[in-house]
């Protein structure tokens, strides 16, 4: 009997990366997507490791016609999709105004909005048609509040959660099952990439993104709707996310996110 396929985004590095070794270890094998074509190439040696085929597609996602050419790769070599990780994301820190580029901004958007859209509607139907799979979107906690100083990313974020469970209504009976990650601060790149090295929540990342990845495939497999990435931000994201007001979870945040914030007392 073949192996199961599963097809993961921002596979290259941090939780992605892990999650995609989960899979290998587990009977899948693995279409790696990520933009850098090097790293890639250097994590899909590592993910071999485990076992079983990975196939490396390199795209930019926030390119439209980049997504629409993974679709065709996919098709054209006979795929059969058996799990979609739609993973990829970036953030950006700084004000808003005078601070942060509306190019980066567009731009984080179409990756962070726009590509879960698109991979999502391209992909699905045919999960459907065949039965069923396993269907895991990572979001992060930071979808649960405002985020002064990551307001776009925070809000790209927001966006997913109610993207999420919009469609996974729709969807039920559909034999899709679907999980929601929303990890906190974890120990990968994201941060320095987002310029946030000097913030507070940019400084300390008490999770492992093995760990996130671990309590991910956990829920995916065991069918939870959704799961954080620690037990601390499960309490953050369903206790005070819940019973605060939007203002008062705005003015927690940016304690931690705003810049400088990493040498304060």
């Amino acid at each position: 009997m073949s192996r199961k396929i599963a097809l993961i985004t921002g596979a290259s590095n941090g939780i992605g990366f892990e999650i995609a070794k989960l899979f290998a270890k587990n009977d899948y094998d693995v279409i790696a997507i990520a933009r850098d074509e090097q790293k890639l190439n250097a994590a899909c040696d590592e993910l071999r490791k485990s076992g079983g085929n990975v196939y490396p597609l390199s795209a930019d996602l926030s390119e439209y016609n980049e997504i629409q050419q993974i679709k065709k790769t996919v098709d054209a070599a006979g795929y059969d999709i058996d799990a979609l990780i739609i993973n990829a994301g970036q953030g950006l820190g700084g004000p808003f105004i005078d601070g942060t580029a509306l190019d980066k901004e567009l731009q984080l958007i179409r990756l962070n909005v726009e590509s879960y859209v698109h991979i999502s509607k391209i992909f699905l139907p045919d999960m459907i048609k065949r039965g069923g799979g396993h269907v895991l979107m990572t979001s992060s906690v930071s979808g649960t509040a405002p985020i002064p100083f990551e307001a776009v990313y925070g809000a790209s974020k927001a966006f997913v959660n109610s993207f999420f469970w919009a469609i996974r209504n729709e969807l039920k009976g559909s034999n899709l099952n679907m999980t929601l990650l929303m990890p906190g601060a974890t120990e990968t790149n994201f941060f320095k990439n987002a310029g946030q090295s000097d913030t507070r929540v940019g400084a300390s990342q008490p999770t492992k993104p093995e760990e996130v990845a671990e309590r991910a495939w956990y829920a995916l497999m065991s069918g939870h709707e959704y799961v954080y990435g620690d037990e601390a931000t499960e309490y953050e994201g369903d206790v005070l996310n819940r019973i605060q007001s939007e203002s008062q979870k705005a003015q927690r945040h940016r304690i931690l996110s705003e810049p400088g914030s990493a040498s304060k007392k």
